[in-house]
């Protein structure tokens, strides 16, 4: 067994860490692209700096490395995405929304509610 196998515990993770996992990835390959594409821009260096926490975190609860801890960073770290972009953008209305900041936004909100269940559920 190497010592990354050691590291991964999997078998403790429910199929709300994985729906949790999936979000994750889909918010952050978006951070990724978006980042990618405004580099070396402040805001494409803010957002591959979202990617690469959204992607840490990952690593962290697949290490099942302080989960709980994780849970509750997760929540504002998450948050912060939502309200960043909408103090950035000031949406007037859906027409304002492309279908890439709404899968995004959607992806962020619905792993907020996970975050929050997974720390009531973690005790």
């Amino acid at each position: 067994m190497s010592s990354i196998e050691r590291r991964i515990e999997l078998d403790s993770l429910t199929t709300l860490h994985w729906i949790g996992i999936f979000l994750a990835l889909t918010t952050a390959a978006i951070h990724l692209v978006i980042g990618a594409t405004f580099f070396p821009e402040p805001g494409g260096i803010m957002f591959l700096l979202a990617a690469g926490g959204f992607v840490g975190a990952i690593v962290l609860l697949l290490s099942n490395y302080r989960r709980r801890l994780l849970y509750v960073i997760g929540i504002p770290f998450t948050g912060i995405q939502i309200v960043a972009w909408y103090a950035l953008n000031r949406p007037t209305g859906i027409a304002d929304i492309g279908l890439i900041v709404a899968v995004d936004k959607l992806a962020q909100l619905a792993l907020i509610g996970i975050l929050i269940t997974l720390y009531r559920w973690d005790w």
